[in-house]
């Protein structure tokens, strides 16, 4: 008889953008795959450290085609079943409105060996690379992550109590909603309240602003920002010196 081959699963966090953060365990699951199924955010370099792994694109873009969530789900666990090493490989970190439970538990379901190597979540990575603290001692003291939009295209019901709280509050996906998660922030904060805009973040075509309240809306629009970008609202933003096209946007002294 001969012996079963077995494959495996491993959900791979790519850090948030610049190819040199991932980490080296990313790396080496990279080398051992035979498949390699990445998202639309991962850069094009980390699919180089396995010249022999069959690679498939499965990236979701607003206002493209892309496949459903569960024919990737599916798609996984049929190359597992067939003695395949897969290794699904996500932007920023796996857990971070990645769907990464969703693959899990169709994987688990079919008694598919499965592993999680975390990455550098983009929500951190970028706001690092920009000297951002997301906590700082009598400023911030605490910090928000959502989404801006919905499955459905909605506001996130979370940005109005996000948009109360004193923490700094970081949304992902937000820029096609920015004028009504701004309403909402306009409701709690004063209009000189600090607002940070970094699309494609820690990327050679990274563009970063910095605004307020007041004059986000219309800037992102003046100055092209495209999506996908990361909004952080809050005075920790101030911490920073953040750039655009080499030049430094200053805002209203906030207090």
């Amino acid at each position: 008889m001969n012996k079963l081959i077995k494959g495996n699963i491993k959900l791979v966090g790519a850090g948030p953008g610049d190819p040199e953060l991932i980490t080296i365990k990313g790396i080496k699951a990279i080398q051992q795959a035979t498949y390699i199924l990445y998202d639309a955010l991962i850069h094009k370099d980390l699919l180089d450290y396995n010249k022999r792994a069959i690679k498939i694109y499965v990236g979701k873009r607003a206002g493209l085609h892309s496949i459903l969530q569960r024919d990737i789900s599916l798609k996984m666990v049929t190359l597992a079943s067939q003695g395949e090493r897969v290794v699904r490989l996500k932007g920023g970190d796996v857990f971070v409105f990645g769907r990464a439970n969703e693959e899990l538990e169709m994987a688990q379901n079919a008694k598919i060996d499965t592993e999680v190597i975390p990455g550098i979540s983009s929500f951190s990575g970028i706001a690092a690379r920009h000297k951002i603290p997301l906590t700082q001692r009598g400023v911030a003291e605490s910090f928000w992550v959502t989404t801006g939009t919905t499955s459905r295209g909605t506001v996130s019901k979370d940005i109005l109590p996000a948009a109360k709280s004193s923490a700094t509050v970081i949304v992902f996906m937000g820029l096609g909603n920015i004028g009504e998660i701004v309403s909402i922030f306009k409701r709690y904060k004063p209009l000189n309240y600090p607002v940070a805009v970094i699309s494609n973040g820690t990327l050679p075509n990274e563009k970063t602003l910095l605004s307020d309240l007041e004059q986000i809306e219309l800037q992102v629009n003046e100055n092209e920002i495209e999506a996908p970008a990361m909004l952080i609202f809050g005075p920790i933003v101030k911490s920073s010196i953040v750039q655009f096209k080499n030049q430094i946007h200053q805002i209203p002294a906030f207090i």
